[in-house]
């Protein structure tokens, strides 16, 4: 009984319109700022390392490299203030993880991109 309250709380918090990313792809991440009374919304762009959790808990981690050094963020999938996720391209990939990237450097940071049709 527990488990189906659990379910219906959870439904209600979260969108109905996520868009379909995997491992690999590169993502263009939209988030709302406010700025004192202003609400702007800031871009993150980089490569997704990461997913965990389901349902309302779910996160995914976002990688890119800024003046040399990498940069790693996580966001919730189902947050208000992530307001847009852009898949940019794809790759392939062979793990559900790829915190290997971490310690590469320069070329060898790229994924060999996948064919859509």
């Amino acid at each position: 009984m527990s488990q189906e309250l659990m379910k219906r709380v959870e439904k209600a918090s979260m969108k109905s319109d996520v868009p379909f990313f995997e491992i690999g792809d590169t993502v263009d991440v939209h988030t709302k700022i406010l700025e004192g009374e202003k609400e702007r919304t800031q871009v993150f762009s980089g490569t997704v390392i990461a997913r965990s959790g389901s349902g309302s808990r779910e996160m995914f981690t976002v990688r890119r490299i800024v003046a040399g050094e990498g940069v790693e963020r996580k966001f919730p999938l189902h947050s208000p203030r992530v307001s847009d996720i852009v898949v940019k391209r794809s790759s392939i990939v062979r793990r559900a993880k790829l915190y290997f990237l971490r310690d590469r450097v320069g070329k060898a940071v790229r994924l060999k991109e996948r064919r859509r049709r």
